[in-house]
């Protein structure tokens, strides 16, 4: 009974310690949303980030439920063993940075870690293409994790938002897996593309495009040659079938004017809808996907930040 008793005090000396980093937590995040200027904001999403990386230390800390404010992302992935935390400090001049951290389970030490997530996307030159680490991340908000796995290899594919600047924004599609006990960012999943390992969709700050994952509708088109009634002849008749698959499905962004060609500001959506979805083990371009099914999108909502700043919703 003295044992039980002493689990259970630990038990709750544990809960307690938590439920404090989760108030302090969240107090500095509002200040990192709220803070009048950038170095108020820069100081507190700094103090942030250090008392999560504290907070991480804790034992079973993967295990915690954490309840904080809009302005951060927290997704867990459906096997419990990855675990991502981000959010955006925006600059007087509209210019966005991410920060965060990642929570993981080694096998091979078997035991939960963690790493800090170092905004480099200014430095980053081959967006698409380039394997990434925690301390080389194209920053974003994440607002969806999508577990899919492949051969031995379980991947998380996130959905994200950048604000970036008063002219562009961003949305990314970034796979990640642990490979020799560290997440990798970037991986070669899109059937086609060769030597992709992202999505990145950069585009005009005025314009609004969607990425989300969920139900949606594809068009297929069946082929077939029948025979001409009355006649010898054949022909090749087109018959348009659809069904509903579960999707990433995103705008197609192109320069509004022709010659504008990597000029982003001047990206907006072409009318065409994209898909991938996940078929033996890669993510599959559907071309004949349509988003008509809006009223059940899964993508979680986050809260605009104050007026002090540019407003962004993570759902554009």
């Amino acid at each position: 009974m003295l044992l039980l008793a002493s689990g259970l005090m630990v038990s709750a000396q544990d809960k307690a310690k938590m439920q404090s980093y989760q108030a302090r937590l969240s107090a500095l995040i509002t200040k990192v949303a709220e803070a009048p200027t950038d170095n108020e904001r820069y100081l507190a999403s700094e103090e942030a980030v250090q008392l999560l990386a504290e907070a991480l230390e804790e034992e079973d800390s993967e295990e915690w439920r954490w309840q904080l404010p809009s302005y951060v992302s927290v997704l867990t992935s459906p096997d419990k063993l990855f675990r991502i935390f981000t959010w955006a400090v925006v600059r007087d001049n509209g210019e966005f940075e991410c920060f965060g951290a990642v929570q993981f389970y080694n096998e091979k030490e078997e035991y939960y870690e963690h790493l800090l997530l170092h905004d480099k996307s200014e430095e980053i030159m081959n967006r698409e293409e380039s394997v990434l680490y925690a301390d080389q991340w194209l920053g974003a908000v994440y607002q969806d994790i999508i577990q899919t796995t492949s051969g031995s290899h379980t991947y998380y594919t996130l959905l994200g938002w950048n604000g970036v600047d008063n002219l562009t924004e961003r949305k990314i599609i970034e796979p990640v897996y642990i490979r020799n006990g560290v997440p990798q960012f970037g991986a070669p999943l899109f059937r086609r593309m060769r030597n992709q390992r992202r999505v990145v969709l950069e585009y005009s700050n005025n314009a609004v495009v969607n990425l989300s994952y969920e139900t949606q509708y594809v068009q297929e088109v069946e082929r077939k040659r029948e025979k001409v009634k009355g006649t010898n002849r054949y022909q090749t008749v087109e018959k348009v079938k659809e069904h509903k698959e579960q999707m990433i499905i995103f705008d197609e962004v192109e320069p509004q004017v022709p010659g504008m060609e990597g000029l982003f500001q001047y990206y907006v959506p072409s009318g065409t809808e994209q898909a991938y979805a996940f078929v033996d083990g890669k993510w599959e371009l559907r071309n004949g996907a349509q988003g008509r099914l809006s009223d059940k999108k899964l993508n979680k909502e986050f809260a605009p930040l104050p007026k002090h700043t540019p407003s962004y919703n993570f759902d554009r």
